[in-house]
């Protein structure tokens, strides 16, 4: 078992190596195509030194760091060749490829970057972070209860930007010594403000109440077992879909089926029933959902279904109806700390009861006050533009902050910022897997 075992890592270790050095190959023909980057153009730089796997984690801040590349321009730092080249073809935004710490030090001096954003906690962080006269600011890539926002990381940031006091709250719980007033600036959830964006809609408006049904995969264990689509999801849209008086946006994780098999022949069923739906009633327009942009499906939807996952506050941030599925396995953990504690919660039942209850939750006076009170607690005002003003105005001030100490320092003698270190540990780690 042994030999086996040892076999296939090789194996998987030499597929690593030929993928890594054929990515590197395609991303310096595509590098040597395009035109330099313009000498001391960029202020903004947001690093990013993981793989295209966790891509998703920056996509989310596309249209607002394009938003505000108009103010302050913005540049995308990127690690790893995969992940360079998904950014290149993808991204609103230009993108310098800095595998080496040489690399990454040439952009420093050939750009003026007063603030870095930081969208995870990669260990490679701290390979930009030893740079000093410049702002290192965590923007995380979403806004939940989960252990990962509250890391004591968060004091290895000069700044945090938060959503909200909800943020603050948890935070407070476990940073010991740490100038809140200072350092974590809320500004609401700066995506929300773009999740239609002017995008057109895959079906046509009409008076059908539209039911967003996202839910996650089935998880690796029973403490994560939050996935909804055997347990709710077939009865609750075949239900939905038999109405004729709602449409269905049906949105899976991508996962979903990849540890139960029976969790993936649920998936696949709603999936069919959807299309057989379509098929006997082409006005209908139900939506199977499996593209990479996210956004519109939780503004335009009148009442979504999520399972327990960021999701959850995605929609919330929308500040519309919304259900979250309880789990059926007694082993999920689930946080009572936060809005948890309160959502509107939908059981597993029978179709029509949870038909029903979508129904009720999409029209309850009660219920929607209860969720603007948990809207304003995680986002604050979450009114068209306001989010992206807070966003653009902490910006501006973190700029203002920069300005300030470059004058109080212009007397300074220059230092030298070579990581002679850094070169030898990237020579210890060269095969640059997605």
């Amino acid at each position: 078992m042994g030999l086996r075992t040892d076999a296939r890592r090789a194996v998987k270790l030499v597929q690593n190596v030929v993928r890594s050095r054929s990515a590197q190959r395609r991303l310096a023909r595509e590098l040597a195509a395009r035109p330099p980057l313009e000498p001391h153009r960029y202020r903004i730089g947001v690093y990013f030194a993981d793989g295209k796997v966790n891509l998703y984690q920056l996509r989310q801040w596309y249209q607002p760091l394009a938003r505000l590349a108009e103010r302050h321009p913005v540049l995308i730092l990127s690690r790893a060749s995969g992940a360079a080249l998904q950014l290149l073809e993808e991204s609103p935004l230009p993108v310098a490829y800095v595998r080496r710490v040489a690399d990454l030090e040439q952009v420093i001096h050939d750009q003026d970057l007063h603030l870095v954003f930081y969208v995870n906690q990669n260990a490679k962080n701290f390979q930009m972070m030893r740079y000093g006269r410049r702002w290192h600011v965590f923007i995380n890539h979403g806004e939940s209860d989960k252990m990962y926002m509250t890391t004591n990381q968060f004091k290895a940031y000069d700044y945090a930007l938060i959503a909200g006091d909800a943020a603050r709250t948890r935070l407070e719980k476990v940073l010991w010594d740490y100038d809140f007033d200072k350092r974590a600036i809320p500004i609401g959830r700066p995506q929300a403000d773009h999740y239609l964006d002017g995008s057109p809609l895959p079906y046509t408006p009409d008076d059908r109440e539209v039911v967003l049904y996202a839910p996650t995969w089935e998880g690796d264990r029973g403490a994560a077992a939050y996935g909804s689509i055997a347990s709710h999801g077939v009865a609750l849209v075949t239900s939905l879909l038999a109405t004729g008086r709602h449409r269905v946006i049906y949105r899976p994780h991508p996962r979903s089926g990849v540890v139960d098999h029976e969790y993936g022949a649920a998936n696949r069923a709603i999936i069919q029933a959807i299309g057989a739906a379509n098929a006997a009633d082409p006005t209908a327009q139900h939506v199977f959902d499996d593209g990479p942009a996210l956004g519109w499906q939780l503004a335009a939807a009148d009442v979504a279904i999520v399972d327990i996952s960021a999701m959850v506050y995605d929609r919330l941030a929308a500040g519309r109806p919304l259900l979250v599925t309880r789990p059926v396995d007694p082993e999920a953990q689930i946080d009572t700390g936060g809005y948890l504690s309160a959502c509107e919660w939908l059981d597993a039942a029978d179709g029509e009861a949870m038909a029903a209850r979508v129904d009720d939750v999409a029209h309850d006076e009660a219920a929607l006050q209860r969720l603007g009170f948990w809207v304003e607690r995680y986002f604050g005002d979450t009114t068209p533009g306001a989010t992206t003003a807070r966003f653009h105005a902490a910006v501006d001030h973190l700029m203002a902050e920069w300005e300030r100490f470059a004058a109080l320092h212009a007397d300074d003698p220059e230092i030298e910022e070579h990581d002679a270190e850094g070169e030898v540990a990237e020579r210890s780690d060269e095969i640059d897997v997605d």
